[in-house]
C-alpha cells in the first residue's frame, strides 16, 4: 500500500489528499506523477525515521524524474540520510549530485561543510593537524558558497570563519 494511505495524523492526511488532487489536474507525464509520488513517500518515510524505505522510494523517484531541479532535491535528501546514518562519503557523492543539477542549494553546501569540519576535527583528534587544516579549508570554501547563496543564514559558521580567519 502507498505511503500515502498510511499516514495517521490528519496533517499527513490532508496533505496526501491535496497532493493526491494536484497529481490529477496539473498537467503532467506519468513519469512525473509517479516521481513525485516516490518522492513523497520518500519524505513521509524519512520524517518517521525510516531511512531504509525512504531510500528506497527515493532511488525509485529518480528513475523516472528527468528535470534536474526536481532531481537536485531526490538527490539532497538522500545525500541527508546518508549523514545521518555517519555514511559520509556517501552523503558528500549525493550532494555533489544534486548541486551538478542545482547550484543553488544552499543547505547542500552547508551540509558538505559540517561533514568536512567533522573530518577536520577527527584528523586533529588523530594527531595530523596538516590534513585536519587542509578539511577545515574545505569546509571554508563550501561554507562560504552556502553564504554567498543565502548572507542571514548560517550565522555560526559565518562566525567561524571570521575568527579562523578563513572568511574573504
Amino acid at each position: 500500500m502507498p505511503r500515502s494511505r498510511i499516514n495517521g495524523n490528519f496533517i499527513d492526511k490532508t496533505s496526501s489528499i491535496v497532493a493526491n488532487i494536484l497529481l490529477r489536474i496539473i498537467p503532467t507525464t506519468s513519469g512525473e506523477k509517479k516521481a513525485f509520488t516516490y518522492y513523497r513517500d520518500g519524505m513521509s518515510a524519512q520524517s518517521e525515521g525510516n531511512y531504509a524505505e525512504a531510500l528506497q522510494n527515493y532511488y525509485e523517484a529518480t528513475r523516472p524524474e528527468i528535470d534536474p531541479y526536481d532531481r537536485s532535491y531526490i538527490l539532497y535528501n538522500i545525500g541527508l540520510i546518508h549523514t545521518s546514518n555517519g555514511e559520509h562519503t556517501k552523503a558528500l557523492e549525493y550532494y555533489f549530485r544534486a548541486l551538478e543539477r542545482n547550484p543553488f542549494l544552499p543547505q547542500a553546501f552547508n551540509n558538505m561543510a559540517v561533514i568536512c569540519h567533522y573530518r577536520g576535527e577527527q584528523a586533529i583528534l588523530q594527531g595530523d593537524s596538516e590534513i585536519g587544516q587542509a578539511w577545515f579549508d574545505q569546509a571554508a570554501e563550501y561554507w562560504k558558497q552556502a553564504i554567498a547563496l543565502t548572507p542571514g543564514n548560517y550565522i555560526e559558521a559565518h562566525n567561524w570563519l571570521k575568527i579562523t580567519r578563513r572568511f574573504e
